[in-house]
């Protein structure tokens, strides 16, 4: 199922599929947000901002209004 980083659950899994290289820091590029890589949404914040997110065994912390310009797949893992 394709959806946005920013609609992930606390603990699911996805792969990033597209990003929106406009919207994206390039920080986050750097840190590897990048398509074809494994992402868990750890933990978030209160009021839902920002998300806690381990990217490929990197942990970063991003902002929903950041995170809904990325697209993932859900995977079952």
């Amino acid at each position: 199922m394709q959806t946005t980083l920013a609609h992930l659950k606390r603990g699911e899994r996805g792969i990033i599929i597209d990003v929106s290289s406009y919207h994206i820091p390039l920080k986050l590029l750097e840190m590897g947000c990048l398509p074809g890589n494994n992402v868990e949404l750890v933990q978030v914040a209160p009021f839902a901002d920002p998300m806690y997110l381990n990217i490929n065994g990197t942990h970063l912390a991003i902002r929903k209004e950041t995170a809904i310009h990325i697209q993932i797949e859900i995977t079952n893992e």
